[in-house]
């Protein structure tokens, strides 16, 4: 009884907030459900009363930035026009300035090899993917003769922001640092696109 009456003063919120801030600090695998506990002062059948298991537990923290990527996506599509090559470039670099300003959340978003945490993840990285996807479709179709790369380009582009993201996060590049590159970067890849 005294156990659940713990577990009750620690909320999902509480362990969420200070749950964040381990992962950031020391990575999802040097972590366990015990030693994230004895970090807050709590046992670790603290923690069990809110998540079944440490995916479970950053799940809920990856989730809440994959719905902040799709809002924020979302928002900037909102503001231009379908189709437009400028549109397309906006949203590339957004993802790149996401993935650069939170790079322990993307790599765990779009690079984590664990199939615990994968199983997990799917649903929201195909979210994402497929917006990417449809405003690359709109502006190709702008153009005769690309419908081949209709299914094609969207997954080549982004592969190509991804790789310059997981490059720029290996060497601890924020977005800050590499704005101007990345702007480049992303302005060549449209370039390719109306030729």
């Amino acid at each position: 009884m005294a156990r659940k009456a713990v577990a009750q003063e620690l909320s999902r919120t509480r362990i969420l907030e200070e749950a964040r801030q381990l992962f950031i600090e020391h990575g999802y695998h040097a972590l366990t459900m015990r030693s994230i506990a004895k970090s807050m002062g709590y046992s670790h059948g603290a923690l069990y009363y809110h998540f079944s298991e440490k995916a479970e537990l950053f799940y809920a923290l990856v989730n809440e930035d994959f719905k902040m990527l799709l809002e924020r996506q979302k928002d900037m599509l909102n503001r231009s026009r379908l189709g437009d090559i400028g549109q397309l470039e906006k949203l590339m670099l957004e993802f790149i300035r996401f993935g650069l300003d939170n790079p322990h959340h993307y790599e765990i978003m779009f690079m984590i090899k664990d199939p615990e945490l994968l199983r997990y993840s799917r649903e929201e990285q195909s979210q994402c993917l497929d917006l990417f996807a449809a405003v690359v479709r709109a502006v190709v179709s702008r153009q005769p003769g690309n419908e081949k790369k209709m299914y094609s380009l969207p997954w080549s582009l982004f592969m190509s922001i991804h790789g310059f993201i997981s490059y720029n996060i290996h060497y601890n590049q924020a977005y800050q640092d590499v704005r101007k590159l990345a702007e480049q970067h992303v302005k060549y890849l449209c370039e390719g696109l109306q030729g």
